[in-house]
């Protein structure tokens, strides 16, 4: 399996799909990103977010993706926690703000996950384009299940870095990449538990 440990990995696997052919936010192409993803064994997380196209932020818009380094409060009490959360920023909430962590859905689910989204949002995406989305839009759609798992309270104390925000565009790439940094249990004790909360 490939090691990644330098920048530019979002130009370099998107470079590979233009090549090979792939249309971008299609079931085809979600797929495609999946699969190369399984391949990555690592990624150095501090150069990914100063990588181009990502773009440090100090704040946080509403339906934009980000990634940020996490250190959560009562860690201790937590079963488990990722200290790298990729996310949708739902809107504020007290001292910080809510957030999707796709993190904790396995690849197939984020795959449904992201699908679902983008069919509320449509699909011509550009570095400017956002999420309309809301905690009572997730609770009413059907199709917008996954959320449950993945919906965290983030305090802005307890935010260790700069936002780096993903553009519209590379949404999808940043989604299956493994960057993930789970505490306590694996992510497979993540991915269970995460299939059982959905199912409920």
């Amino acid at each position: 399996m490939a090691r990644v440990a330098n920048a530019q990995i979002i130009n370099r696997l998107e470079l590979q799909a233009f090549r090979a052919g792939i249309t971008p936010r299609t079931k085809e192409s979600r797929e495609w990103f999946m699969k190369k993803a399984s391949n990555l064994r690592s990624i150095n997380r501090t150069n990914l977010m100063q990588e181009a196209p990502v773009k440090k932020k100090s704040n946080n818009v509403t339906g934009r993706m980000y990634m940020f380094f996490y250190d959560p409060n009562h860690k201790d009490t937590l079963p488990y926690y990722d200290v790298f959360p990729l996310v949708f920023v739902i809107g504020p909430a007290k001292d910080g703000f809510l957030g999707l962590n796709l993190h904790y859905l396995p690849p197939l689910l984020r795959a449904k996950f992201l699908d679902a989204l983008m069919d509320i949002q449509g699909r011509n995406l550009t570095d400017n384009t956002k999420l309309d989305l809301s905690y009572e839009l997730l609770k009413k759609t059907s199709k917008l299940k996954y959320y449950k798992p993945c919906l965290k309270h983030y305090l802005n104390k307890h935010v260790q870095s700069k936002f780096a925000e993903v553009p519209a565009p590379e949404w999808e790439i940043a989604t299956f990449l493994p960057t993930a940094d789970w505490r306590k249990r694996n992510r497979q004790k993540v991915y269970n538990d995460s299939r059982v909360i959905i199912n409920g």
